[in-house]
């Protein structure tokens, strides 16, 4: 079945509503579009309807639509990239509420002052809208993160991967997972790739700080929008994550031990002066709201006596590192190196983790089927990773003049990089820098284009550029081969950063929540009642059959803000069925209308003139635009589907009302096939 919204030509520019598609098994699309707000309207910047538009498609009722529904079939992979693309370039709903920002820094979550410090410190720390992502693909980047979980688990890789790292990573048996390792992945034009891996991965008390602060401008964001239980549970688990840790060393240590964790060292070198200082602020207060005793503290702050590690007068229990001195190697590491090499001071991340995850070389490693194949990985796994690692390769001399030709398909991170320092991309490699590359330890990996995020540019210099495109990047925070929590990075240039206006962390937006609730469409106002009524729109094509019509894209047909070149020269029948709810779901067809649509050489939308039957009234009628039997059937089936039932026809639970003579307006009940107690209009 042909879903409509599967057409690139559609376009739809800032418009009053969005539409947001709920992957769960009853496969629905629900739009709303009650008369917006004022300020609803200024932030979404409604184009007006231009003249000679498609008039009203519907009844003249429905002059506002107060609710659609359209049940659609489970879309295809080309269909959800196409919608979720459609979402992040084409909804501007502003998400961001400055003042619950504000107040969940400086009173719920951080101190006094804390949010003009973020302010002057990361201006650009925060995107104002969120970045759209298909269910299918979060599920994808679970299933990849626990097929790497599972290579990294087998015996062989361990040995071969520990065998060639610093000796501080093959420390003693196994103990401490590692804290918040962060997966990176680029999604683009539905193709998913991981591009890196992390295991010190920074953002994720900043993220529950933004999860605190979104603004719904319409119910569809409304029912995306984490609730403050789901973000509350997040901090819990982060809390629980490092108690874990703890525990976890002292069931493997020397001497097992109950005794409950105290206190927690947050480390960094010079914290004050790094980029995320007021997320340290935010772990801190996180972590004394739980009972623990928590500082933040430079390395070279950490002494090393009495068999333990001591910040002051405050003995040392765990330390969340957040070092890129990832093997302790620097001088200002030398105290906590030494009380982790003495086990006396829970490290996580730690050396080890790094070794086994975040070294750029087991990327290579990830993307390399004979060495996979080697090493004994299901085929299943190997099928996943060599699907989405993209190709990498360590940087070799001997290799050095097929890396250069093959530069511009190609990114070369080096092998202990973070943050995209001193990563390049191929086709931007000046000679001198291909020769400081050659000389480093690099890899050079497959290019995988990042997603793309239209927001508004309040700096374009005329009308048509009121709008820049933005790059977005994916990172999912993961602990013990579990997912955690997923958030996007807005930027422009190379590589993330949080130098670019309009980008930053951005919370990601999907059909699935942690409840389970069924995404529901645009509205100018949310409320806590769901609408009475919904309408549900078919095209009915005598080739090809019957198509839901999402409203999002009804409406804008009908306002002349998209195109359907693939229907240009068509003339198809249009089904509104008026439906009444009860409980969220299709209870009672009240109305239904028919009219022909005709899609001109541009593929414009347009009410086609009909061709009457000339019957006198109380004639059989013959209006062109009405369904067949099949065609009623198929629409019942895909209506009653989302109600849970199975019956065949709706007629059952119509309610009773005139109907409109086809040929000449006059009131009759012409029908004979089931159309009792509807308009059928021509």
């Amino acid at each position: 079945m042909l879903w409509l919204l599967t057409q690139d030509v559609c376009t739809l520019p800032h418009m009053t509503m969005c539409i947001f598609f709920d992957y769960s098994p009853s496969w629905k699309v629900r739009e709303r579009t009650e008369e917006p707000a004022a300020d609803t309207l200024a932030n979404c910047n409604a184009v007006p309807t231009p003249d000679g538009r498609l008039p009203n498609l519907s009844s003249p009722s429905h002059d506002h639509q107060p609710a659609v529904t359209t049940i659609l079939q489970p879309p295809s992979p080309e269909t959800s990239r196409t919608a979720i693309g459609m979402l992040n370039s084409a909804c501007f709903c502003f998400s961001l509420d400055e003042k619950a920002l504000a107040h969940a820094l400086d009173s719920e979550l951080g101190t006094p002052g804390l949010s003009a410090l973020l302010r002057q410190r990361c201006p650009y720390i925060f995107a104002a809208l969120p970045v759209f992502v298909a269910t299918p693909h979060l599920q994808r980047m679970v299933q990849v993160m626990q097929a790497v979980e599972s290579v990294v688990a087998l015996p062989a890789y361990r040995e071969q991967v520990l065998g060639a790292a610093p000796a501080i990573a093959r420390l003693g048996t196994p103990g401490p997972l590692g804290a918040f390792f962060g997966y990176d992945f680029h999604l683009s034009e539905g193709h998913l790739g991981l591009i890196e891996i992390n295991t010190n991965a920074g953002g994720a008390m900043l993220n529950a700080v933004l999860a605190r602060a979104q603004h719904a401008c319409c119910a569809a964001v409304h029912s995306m929008v984490p609730t403050l239980a789901s973000v509350v549970d997040f901090e819990r688990q982060i809390v629980a994550m490092f108690r874990h840790e703890w525990m976890l060393a002292q069931a493997t240590g020397a001497s097992a031990s109950t005794r409950p964790l105290a206190s927690i060292a947050i480390v960094d070198v010079a914290p004050e002066g790094q980029y995320l200082y007021p997320e340290f602020l935010l772990f801190q207060q996180l972590f004394e709201r739980h009972g623990l005793r928590a500082v933040i503290a430079d390395p070279a702050a950490l002494e090393w006596r009495d068999g333990m590690l001591w910040h002051g007068d405050l003995a040392i229990d765990l330390v969340y590192n957040r070092l890129t001195d990832f093997y302790l190697d620097e001088p200002s590491s030398a105290a906590l190196r030494e009380a982790y090499l003495q086990r006396a001071v829970v490290l996580t991340p730690h050396p080890r983790a790094h070794a086994l995850y975040a070294d750029k070389r087991n990327l290579a490693l990830f993307s390399d089927a004979a060495r996979l194949q080697a090493l004994g990985v299901p085929h299943a796994m190997q099928h996943t990773l060599l699907e989405h690692v993209p190709r990498t390769e360590l940087v070799e001399p001997a290799q050095a003049q097929r890396l250069w030709d093959a530069r511009r398909s190609l990114f070369f991170k080096p092998v202990a990089g973070f943050g995209g320092r001193a990563a390049y991309r191929g086709d931007k490699l000046t000679k001198r820098v291909w020769q400081d590359i050659l000389a480093g330890d690099y890899v050079a990996q497959a290019i995988v284009a990042p997603g793309e995020r239209v927001i508004d540019d309040p700096d374009g210099a005329a009308p048509e550029q009121a709008t820049k495109a933005m790059k977005f990047d994916l990172r999912a925070y993961t602990y013990d081969g579990a997912m955690q929590w997923v958030a996007a990075r807005m930027y422009q240039g190379q590589t993330t950063n949080f130098r670019t206006p309009g980008g930053g962390f951005a919370p990601v937006y999907s059909a699935a929540d942690a409840s389970g609730r069924t995404v529901q469409a645009c509205t100018g106002n949310v409320g806590p009642e769901d609408a009475a009524h919904a309408s549900y729109v078919f095209l009915l094509d005598d080739s090809s059959g019957v198509h839901p019509v999402p409203h999002a894209l009804y409406v804008a047909m009908a306002r002349g803000e998209a195109t359907l070149e693939a229907m240009a020269g068509q003339t198809l029948r249009l089904a509104d069925w008026y439906v009444r709810l009860k409980g969220d779901m299709p209870d009672v067809v009240v109305n239904e209308t028919y009219s022909l649509v005709h899609f001109d050489a541009q593929g414009r939308a347009g009410l086609a003139p009909a061709r009457t039957s000339g019957n006198a009234q109380g004639d059989t009628c013959e209006n062109p635009a009405w369904p067949t039997d099949a065609e009623r059937s198929s629409m019942s089936a895909l209506l009653w589907a989302d109600a849970g039932t199975t019956q065949a026809s709706p007629s059952a639970r119509y309610t009773g009302g005139a109907a409109l003579d086809c040929s000449n307006g006059q009131s009759t009940s012409c029908d004979g096939h089931g159309r009792q107690g509807g308009s059928a209009q021509s």
